[in-house]
């Protein structure tokens, strides 16, 4: 007898926009579960239809299903989705932050990645925040499944929202080897840095600009220790999401000495990101405020030294240590920075981090945990509902 499956519909239209954590999330965790739960029938909503099918080679093509161009992109939930939703007769759709009206027979889950702008709000636009505060609470409100990707989003979010522990669920960001299939080696990454990008032995930091981020506080540091003076160059991967004030000026103000060693790059397509981790000479994460934060676990994986902001949800990073810090202390920072830029760890250390990286962050362990609670709730599902339609007819108790 043919077994049913567990449809479920994903909202993956951050892939139609630049590049931010949510899209690691969605494109690991639903890879593995296409590879690994073959009783699941997973659907895949998006603008960019062939973006989708790269990102996904092992998803059906009839199950990647195509938002229509309307130009303003919350007008999927009232269009798109719900035709999605009633055509297919999903039992779950996944939402990442934000949720449409629910649909009768169709579970929502929502993974709340952070809630930055309520302990940060000097960073965020005020309506920024506002808006989603209503969006984000409402969402999580209704959702039948609560998710979050670290403990310390998960007791902001209960903090905020007046939601019970037990009620939001931990589905860990993971970080995969898939880096290190780019290059061979460290200086076949340096090379290819160099030849396409002009520059090496460098510093990097990989993340989208905005305050919170600390991109000032790192370039600040980087030409008051005078580091360009020693042949050390710095790299910023990533677009300007928020204004942040006085980046821009400082970087305007660079003198040619300065520019030669300074590079932004607004965008890395995994290939260069892979090269750029393994010919870093350090690997710098000084952000104040993350809900997760998978740069530096990439970093490590790669084999690039890690000097870490230890806090929020990085407090649970411990394995970086004696090379954290608190990015609130200046001076502290810039002690770290000068002695891991001029002596940066051995090979034996890094080696060391990568392999608790990888063993405590996977995406094995991840999916089978997503697998899990969408199964009890499906099952529990089900059982009500069988429950309920004995009570409304009596006589199928003794059909069953």
């Amino acid at each position: 007898m043919a077994i049913n499956k567990i449809k479920i519909f994903v909202d993956a239209h951050s892939f139609d926009k630049e590049f931010q954590g949510a899209q690691t999330f969605i494109r690991e965790l639903y890879n593995r579960l296409i590879n690994d739960y073959p009783e699941l029938d997973i659907y895949i909503g998006a603008r960019d239809t062939a973006n989708i099918r790269r990102l996904f080679p092992n998803l059906p093509l009839k199950n990647i299903l195509q938002y229509k161009n309307r130009g303003l992109n919350i007008l999927r939930f009232v269009f798109d989705i719900p035709g999605f939703i009633k055509k297919h007769h999903f039992d779950f759709a996944h939402f990442q932050y934000v949720s449409p009206r629910k649909i009768a027979g169709c579970r929502y889950i929502v993974t709340m990645h952070d809630i930055l702008f309520n302990d940060f709000r000097e960073d965020f636009p005020w309506l920024f925040s506002r808006l989603r505060n209503y969006l984000f609470g409402r969402s999580l409100i209704n959702a039948d499944i609560k998710t979050t990707v670290s403990e310390y989003s998960k007791s902001r979010i209960c903090h905020y929202y007046g939601i019970h522990q037990n009620q939001v669920h931990i589905i860990s960001n993971g970080v995969g080897n898939s880096l290190l299939q780019f290059q061979n080696s460290k200086q076949e990454a340096v090379e290819l840095i160099e030849k396409k990008f002009g520059i090496k032995n460098f510093i990097l930091y990989t993340s989208r600009i905005e305050p919170r981020k600390n991109h000032l506080l790192l370039l600040k540091k980087y030409l008051e220790l005078n580091l360009y003076k020693q042949g050390i160059g710095l790299v910023f991967i990533g677009k300007e999401s928020i204004k942040t004030p006085g980046l821009q000026e400082l970087i305007a103000g660079l003198t040619v000495e300065q520019k030669r060693l300074f590079l932004w790059v607004k965008q890395a397509g995994q290939a260069d990101l892979a090269a750029f981790y393994r010919a870093c000479r350090l690997f710098v994460y000084p952000s104040k405020a993350e809900g997760f934060g998978i740069p530096p676990l990439e970093a490590a994986i790669c084999g690039a030294p890690v000097l870490c902001s230890s806090e929020t949800a990085m407090q649970s990073f411990d394995f970086f240590k004696p090379h954290t810090f608190n990015p609130a202390d200046d001076s502290v920072f810039e002690q770290k920075l000068l002695q891991m830029a001029l002596y940066p760890p051995t090979e034996t250390f890094t080696a060391w981090v990568a392999r608790q990286v990888e063993q405590r962050y996977n995406w094995q362990n991840s999916s089978a945990l997503f697998y899990n609670l969408l199964k009890a709730n499906y099952k529990q599902h089900e059982t009500e509902h069988s429950d309920f339609r004995h009570a409304r007819n009596p006589e199928l108790l003794w059909r069953v």
